[in-house]
């Protein structure tokens, strides 16, 4: 599920203690493996941290810390392992974290998961005991979330934030086919639409079959919420999420929640 939660403006009608539990009911609903959230301050990250401790959640302010919006993600503690989490400016200077413009600066969060085997009830564990050379059996993926610059006058930088997305994803190629193939997702607010500029660089023109790029899990002209995926990847569900509590949202953006397989190969 991508999800932006709508920061905590004093100015923005329900107030986020109104929203807050309905966004709690919301996820409890759709019950996501994964949720990467945009716009969302610590106070907000942290209280549904608090209320949703099935999950794991990552991520910084986008000013650094606890400062500003951040691009968290929430995963289920008892599905997946953590492996390695990075965060990274769309700017200049990427590994700067905060820079970019002085107003609403963008960044990346991302993470690599791995899946916890747990064999059934009654099953063997796919590993013997000792299990040194037989960590072909280890499904591993990436997930990077993000929110893009806004505005008509930041088409460049939405541009350009896509092509240092890329390098970045790109660049976590396997080495040779000795190398596990772990698929990539993307998700997040990118602020245009589907045929547009930035969406090309990730995307390429119809029916592209460049393995570097992505694939989107449903195309809707109207979006700007997205769920791209790159691997051995299969969508299985799409649902642009209608949840509202007797007409009121949760939120200003409806979130996109898409099942998949990951496939062994």
């Amino acid at each position: 599920m991508t999800y932006n939660l709508k920061f905590a403006s004093p100015d923005y009608k329900p107030s986020w203690e109104v929203r807050r539990e309905m966004q709690v009911e919301l996820i409890r609903k759709y019950n996501p493996d994964i949720i990467g959230t945009q716009e969302g301050l610590k106070e907000q990250i942290d209280w549904l941290a608090d209320h949703l401790p099935e999950y794991v959640v990552i991520g910084e302010g986008r000013k650094g810390g606890d400062d500003d919006e951040h691009m968290a993600i929430f995963f289920k503690r008892d599905k997946f392992r953590l492996r390695e989490m990075q965060s990274f400016q769309l700017s200049e200077t990427p590994e700067i974290i905060g820079s970019g413009p002085e107003v609403n600066p963008r960044m990346v969060t991302w993470m690599r998961l791995a899946v916890i085997n747990r064999p059934a009830d009654g099953e063997k564990s796919q590993h013997p005991q000792d299990y040194r050379g037989h960590w072909e059996n280890t499904k591993e993926f990436y997930v990077f979330n993000t929110h893009y610059f806004n505005g008509r006058i930041d088409t460049l930088a939405r541009l350009n934030a896509s092509k240092l997305i890329l390098k970045r994803v790109t660049a976590l190629n396997r080495f040779g086919s000795w190398t596990p193939e772990r698929p990539v997702f993307l998700m997040g607010d990118f602020n245009c639409r589907p045929g547009s500029a930035p969406y090309k660089v990730l995307v390429g023109e119809k029916n592209s079959t460049n393995p570097d790029l992505f694939k989107n899990s449903f195309e809707d002209p109207g979006k700007i919420d997205w769920i791209l995926y790159k691997g051995a990847v299969k969508v299985l569900k799409y649902e642009d999420v209608d949840f509202n509590v007797t007409g009121v949202y949760p939120s200003d953006h409806k979130p996109i929640y898409v099942e998949f397989e990951v496939k062994d190969k």
